[in-house]
């Protein structure tokens, strides 16, 4: 229970109101039930004629006794069946009994429904926290995961939140109450039966509490079986062409079929074992019950009874109303391991470690003016395996500095750095003399402008997509942005223009067109230094042809950085880097790189053929 009160911690402080609510009204819907029960004692007794005693009014005085109340209650009901009869006094109490019944059940409602702002609210919390912090994490983070597997996360897990322990929160707060208002009622009725009935519950709580101890764990195997399904139909999502290019359908249903009955085993034995709790907690209450009515009877048959025998069927009643709270609370004894497993899963993105840190003085600003030098920059994504050893490299305002080389070589992680997707492991990269790891993310990245082999975009309009990361942007500045990307001409051709939605990342659209919106996007961004990976090496002639227009106008301004493996398209950088097993190993203009005779002379041969 440590653990739930620590996530209850965590978010329900935005929503004391309603806890206190729920407290208030759960309280008062105890009340009137014990109320109305109590109307059981003169009814039975005029039903049964089972009272024969003549009761006088006894003066209030100070804090009325037990007996006073009894006597007075009494007094009233004879006064009332002299009155108006027995069968009138009978509807009577019977209108009362209804009347304190609608209090309760209005009560208990209301007590339900004040705590739905607060369940639905923290399961929204939760999901919001665990999106920004996604958002927050670095690139590395989702190198080392499946998507599928964060995405179970971010739904299942987050959903069995709300249904285990959320949910189970009202039950918390209103058994109590129950129980605790139940339990002072039998007190007052008889401390002895209430004394030995005492001696029989803890048998019920551990009988439930033997049910519930391997729910965590078992949670946590059939969440995990959850995950590894959801990673798998992202992975069969994504790579459909591939799967029917090479007639692997009756492969991938297969091992979809493995890992569905996988979970379905793992699932199973949670359901068992929650299936089991509440004919269990049934046949415990039901033994309790049963003990209870036997020493109860016990006690009314012998000569000195404690209680008569309508007061007693009035306990037996509030008894049995003690047993729903409790049954209540053997179900969350079950329901909050398989939440607390699911938050433990949840809390293991929140508790990632960002290594990309904000400084905590960062220094001031203001636009590009001068270069990009790389300090004897080294880099490994694991320990041991460096991808990038002592780069030393000057990017010059104004320049274009390419980066060739064999697959694997160092080249995006390169441009990667600049940005701070990653940090350099060893050495440093300076901004106009300033390390990037002083200056805001947000201030550093707002400089640079990205163009990608595989064009990002969102299932959004295409106006959408050339403003997205630029605020307030007019339908004036989208366009002129489009015509300078060579995009303005085919996205006039579709029927609703810049208001087309291009589907799922902008699958509507052929690759060269997907390449000049991300171009656009660029354009409009207006950043001082621009990274292009690959940006035309997936389209054909035609198309490659048309985007690199676009691409020279857009690094005619700027400082760029070009990640190329067709030689073709970086012959006239000002500077070609090339790279091989993570150092720079030659560099200079494409012509004083041919006269060297050596790596870029042999990419640059063997292209040629």
């Amino acid at each position: 229970m440590k653990a739930f009160w620590k996530v209850l911690k965590r978010f329900a402080a935005p929503y004391k109101k309603y806890l206190g609510g729920s407290l208030i009204l759960n309280l008062l819907s105890a009340i009137f039930n014990i109320f109305s029960f109590a109307l059981l004692i003169p009814i039975l007794n005029i039903l049964f004629k089972l009272d024969q005693t003549v009761y006088e009014f006894m003066p209030w005085s100070g804090m009325p006794s037990k007996e006073q109340i009894i006597n007075n209650f009494y007094y009233g009901v004879s006064v009332m069946i002299d009155k108006f009869g027995g069968s009138t006094a009978l509807l009577l109490l019977g209108v009362i009994f209804a009347v304190m019944t609608v209090l309760k059940t209005g009560c208990y409602f209301a007590s339900s429904a004040v705590m739905i702002p607060l369940r639905t609210g923290i399961v929204r919390d939760i999901r919001v926290m665990v999106y920004n912090k996604l958002l927050s994490l670095p690139m590395g983070y989702y190198s080392k995961q499946k998507k599928g597997d964060i995405i179970a996360r971010m739904s299942g897990d987050v959903n069995e939140i709300e249904t285990s322990i959320v949910s189970s929160l009202d039950m918390l707060i209103k058994n109590p109450i129950l129980i605790i208002c139940y339990f002072s009622a039998l007190i007052y009725l008889s401390w002895e039966l209430t004394l030995f009935t005492v001696t029989v519950v803890p048998a019920m709580a551990w009988g439930m509490s033997a049910i519930g101890k391997k729910l965590k764990r078992r949670s946590l195997e059939a969440q995990d079986k959850w995950s590894e399904t959801m990673a798998q139909l992202d992975e069969t999502l994504g790579g459909l062409r591939i799967i029917k290019a090479f007639i692997a359908e009756d492969k991938m249903k297969e091992r979809f079929a493995k890992t569905a009955n996988d979970y379905r085993k793992a699932y199973a034995k949670v359901a068992v074992r929650q299936a089991s709790a509440h004919p269990v907690s049934e046949l415990l209450g039901s033994i309790m019950i049963m003990i209870v009515l036997w020493f109860g009877g016990t006690l009314i048959l012998s000569e000195k009874a404690p209680i008569d025998a309508s007061t007693f069927i009035f306990y037996m009643t509030i008894l049995y109303s003690v047993l729903a709270p409790l049954k209540e609370f053997s179900r969350a004894s079950y329901n909050i391991p398989k939440g607390l497993a699911s938050m433990e899963r949840v809390d293991k993105i929140m508790d990632a470690v960002n290594d990309i840190v904000e400084p905590e003085n960062p220094k001031e600003i203001n636009g590009f003016n001068e270069s990009i030098s790389f300090n004897g920059v080294s880099f490994s994504y694991e320990e041991g395996k460096e991808i990038l050893h002592d780069i030393e490299l000057t990017i010059p305002k104004g320049k274009t500095v390419a980066l060739v080389g064999q697959s694997g070589s160092g080249k995006s992680t390169l441009a990667d750095l600049i940005p701070r997707y990653y940090d350099a492991g060893e050495g440093s990269i300076t901004l106009d003399g300033t390390d990037i790891r002083e200056l805001r993310i947000k201030d550093l990245r707002s400089l640079i402008g990205n163009v990608n082999q595989e064009a990002i975009l969102f299932n959004d309009t295409i106006f959408n997509n050339i403003a997205f990361g630029v605020e307030n942007a007019t339908m004036d500045q989208v366009i002129a942005a489009a015509k300078i990307a060579n995009a303005h001409d085919f996205i006039m051709e579709k029927e609703e223009g810049y208001m087309t939605n291009i589907g799922d990342r902008g699958g509507k659209l052929s690759g060269g067109q997907r390449q000049r919106i991300s171009i656009a996007r660029a354009i409009l961004k207006n950043p001082p230094i621009l990274i292009l990976d690959e940006a035309t090496s997936a389209l054909d002639t035609e198309s490659e042809k048309i985007v690199q227009e676009a691409l020279d106008r857009l690094t005619s301004t700027r400082t760029t950085v070009v990640i190329a493996h067709r030689l073709s398209t970086i012959k006239n950088a000002d500077m070609i880097c090339v790279m091989h097993e993570g150092k720079i190993v030659e560099r200079g203009k494409h012509d004083e790189l041919i006269a060297l005779d050596g790596y870029y002379k042999k990419l640059h041969d063997m292209q040629a053929l």
